[in-house]
């Protein structure tokens, strides 16, 4: 008990605040999400990719409105990653289950994803901060654009164009990114290592 104590303390009670909510709601959301398109049909396939936009908006308002307002706490920073990792690899995971994706390409991102969050989580513990990469947005921005469109390529909106085309190659875009980004987390955390001699 006094282990939740302590760490409730240290997260602080000014945890509860907008952004951290909107991050708790994009988590409850992942649930919706996978019980609607663990077996896709169109009318849930449509469901599904506006409950998936619903939650990626609220990661592109979350961290815009704490920053804007001063609210950034250590919960919203553990919270947020963790959030849209789930929300990611979860649908990716889906899309593999209906062989929309193949998993070749959800086992690279997934693989970039523990690499990245791996090299994060010991810079942190050597009191290191490596601050989110641009190019690591613009690959979220893009995941999110092919997941979107990979979802919606069950619902026969076939007046749209070829949305799995669209979805894989927007999707093998955002790999790439990722993969750049990776490297950059690893060159930005390499220079830290060196500077402090460890």
């Amino acid at each position: 008990m006094n282990r939740v104590s302590d760490v409730w303390r240290d997260i602080g009670a000014d945890s509860i605040n907008v952004p951290n909510v909107l991050t708790l709601a994009r988590i409850l959301l992942i649930p919706v999400f996978i019980i609607l398109f663990v077996h896709p049909t169109p009318e849930q396939s449509l469901a599904a990719a506006i409950v998936f936009a619903v939650a990626a908006v609220t990661d592109m308002l979350d961290g815009y409105i704490a920053r804007r307002t001063g609210q950034v706490t250590k919960l919203g920073k553990l919270l947020d990653p963790i959030a849209d990792k789930l929300l990611v690899l979860s649908a990716l995971i889906l899309l593999m289950n209906v062989e929309r994706v193949s998993a070749l390409v959800v086992l690279l991102i997934v693989g970039r994803e523990l690499a990245v969050t791996g090299i994060r989580a010991i810079a942190a513990g050597e009191g290191m901060i490596i601050p989110a990469e641009t190019t690591g947005k613009y690959k979220m921005a893009l995941q999110v654009v092919a997941i979107i469109l990979l979802i919606l390529e069950g619902t026969g909106l076939a007046a749209l164009g070829n949305l799995h085309l669209a979805g894989i190659v927007t999707l093998y875009l955002s790999l790439v990114l990722g993969y750049i980004s990776g490297g950059q987390y690893v060159w930005s955390f390499w220079k830290q290592v060196v500077a402090k001699g460890i």
